[in-house]
């Protein structure tokens, strides 16, 4: 994790993307700012010759030069909540809390059919894997050497026979977690044909990832816990309104 104040060069920034930075925000105070990030903006360190979200942060720079930094990430292709520290003594804390497994996160996502149970625990050990450029998980035996133990919660909430809108909550925070352990129920998301997903959904188009931080909920650098929720993008909630709700 970067913490606020780090040396680095600003980007340059364009007018509309500083528009849109700032549009994004749901949350802003002295301590932490909160976004609903778009799916297809990478939250740091993509690939794609495009500004990051943590780039983008350069938006919100103080006349000293530093600026709020990302305390966790959501995969490029997740829309929603993602949080960051605006000082160092605000990312050291918000830091701590999440080693300390004291933020809790929950997702909303699409998926063909209805899980069987409707609720329910999954946990299933992972494993990180290398194949080229691109690194995955995956469910590996436990005590295999290198995996690390995870355990998701999952409920359905709405269902046809077209697919099924599931909640989703990470009770360990594993990359990539969520979609692994659903693609291991047999109940992989729509759009991650990384993990089996089809590109399909209710006979539409999926081409993306249908994963969105719905909630956050996180203890605030100046006491009690702070709630932030931000709605589905649009293409997520179309699919879903055609198929379930």
């Amino acid at each position: 994790m970067a913490y606020a104040g780090a040396v680095r060069e600003p980007p340059v920034l364009t007018e509309q993307e500083i528009a849109d930075v700032r549009a994004w925000v749901i949350h802003e105070d002295e301590h932490v700012l909160a976004f609903n990030k778009p799916a297809g903006l990478s939250s740091q360190g993509g690939r794609i010759q495009a500004h990051t979200l943590d780039d983008l942060l350069w938006a919100f720079a103080r006349s000293n030069g530093k600026r709020p930094d990302l305390v966790h990430r959501l995969d490029r292709d997740t829309s929603g909540v993602i949080l960051a520290a605006r000082t160092k003594p605000a990312a050291g804390f918000l830091g701590k809390a999440i080693e300390a497994r004291r933020f809790q996160k929950t997702y909303v996502a699409l998926v063909s059919a209805a899980p069987d149970p409707a609720s329910g625990v999954i946990e299933a050990p992972l494993l990180r894997q290398e194949i080229g450029r691109e690194s995955y998980m995956r469910v590996a035996p436990p005590g295999t050497p290198g995996s690390q133990t995870a355990q998701s919660r999952y409920r359905t909430l709405a269902h046809s026979v077209d697919g099924a809108l599931v909640e989703l909550s990470p009770v360990t925070g594993r990359m990539h977690q969520l979609r692994v352990h659903m693609a291991h129920i047999g109940r992989p998301l729509a759009g991650d044909v990384r993990y089996g997903g089809a590109l399909t959904f209710a006979g539409m188009a999926a081409p993306r990832l249908m994963l969105h931080a719905a909630r956050l909920k996180f203890p605030h650098p100046s006491g009690g816990y702070l709630t932030l929720e931000a709605p589905p993008p649009e293409d997520f909630g179309l699919l879903a309104r055609a198929a379930v709700l």
